[in-house]
């Protein structure tokens, strides 16, 4: 069964609201046997006539009258969505996917989506917390469009990863403990610790940091929930080496923050899609990348 055919239904209404085959045909700037090829398509498929043709005008019949109202409805509707389509291709709205860390979302993200929201305030950025390895993913699958992803990353084919910035990493550790400033993998390594769980890049990282002085430090416990690990640390629990995120607020005061020798750094990058990207994705980007420029 053949579906109805939009250019037919707004023939029929221009018909409708002309009162008239000629007046139909200059408006749609098409000749007058395609108007009427159009209207005889119709009635086949309805298997009606639609339209009462007298010498001073053309009136629709019941059937007709009753098409109408939809088709002005599916019309409608049509445009609609090609405007929205089109805002859309224009980089005026349009709907983005990001994954990152906990501390990216709650610390940098909210000073891009600041210089978004008056730039482009039409566009949707949609955050959710992922590992590095989880938004490659997705990335990967086509259901994220960006991730913030810790460094090194081997970009799988199609992807692209570029460095964005880095944060230091410090020791968070307990206000009782009177840890001296800066700490190094010899004092640390004698206490407790809370570190992320091994397929983090993070504990990549920071179990390098200790083996270069020849520690491998058994953790109290391994989180993976930064905001989880400081409140153990806040408790007394054990100390942790945690990214620190410019803006992010001061840690509750139970919590001191030293920072290492040798220094460690979080070195973040930015995952895509190659290729040609949709403007929303594009002017996301960019407001990423000038946060990194300002930093």
């Amino acid at each position: 069964m053949r579906e109805l055919n939009l250019d037919r239904l707004r023939t029929l209404v221009t018909i409708a609201d002309l009162g008239s085959f000629a007046a139909a045909a200059r408006a749609l700037h098409l000749s007058p046997p395609t108007i009427s090829l159009h209207v005889a398509d119709l009635e086949a498929r309805i298997g009606a006539p639609l339209l009462t043709r007298t010498r001073s005008q053309v009136q629709p019949t019941p059937i007709g009258a009753t098409l109408l109202e939809r088709a002005r409805r599916l019309l409608a509707d049509a445009d609609l969505a090609l405007e929205e389509v089109q805002r859309q291709v224009l980089g005026l709205t349009g709907r983005v996917r990001l994954g990152a860390s906990t501390g990216a979302l709650a610390f940098l993200l909210p000073q891009v989506l600041d210089n978004l929201r008056s730039a482009h305030p039409g566009l949707d950025v949609q955050a959710q917390v992922l590992t590095s390895g989880e938004s490659i993913t997705r990335l990967a699958a086509g259901t994220l469009d960006i991730g913030l992803v810790a460094l090194p990353q081997v970009a799988p084919p199609g992807l692209r990863v570029s460095p964005w910035r880095r944060d230091p990493i410090l020791a968070f550790v307990p206000t009782a403990w009177d840890a001296p400033e800066p700490l190094g993998s010899d004092w640390l390594a004698q206490r407790p610790l809370i570190l992320n769980e091994p397929s983090t890049q993070l504990s990549k990282v920071t179990g390098e940091w200790f083996a270069a002085a020849g520690h491998a430090p058994r953790p109290r416990i391994q989180v993976n929930f930064n905001d989880a690990i400081k409140s153990l640390v806040a408790a007394g629990y054990g100390a942790a080496l945690l990214p620190h995120e410019s803006g992010s607020p001061p840690p509750d005061p139970r919590i001191t923050l030293r920072s290492l020798s040798p220094a460690l750094w979080r070195p973040l990058g930015i995952a895509h899609r190659q290729g040609a990207l949709e403007p929303a994705t594009e002017h996301v980007l960019a407001a990423l990348f000038a946060l990194a420029l300002e930093h």
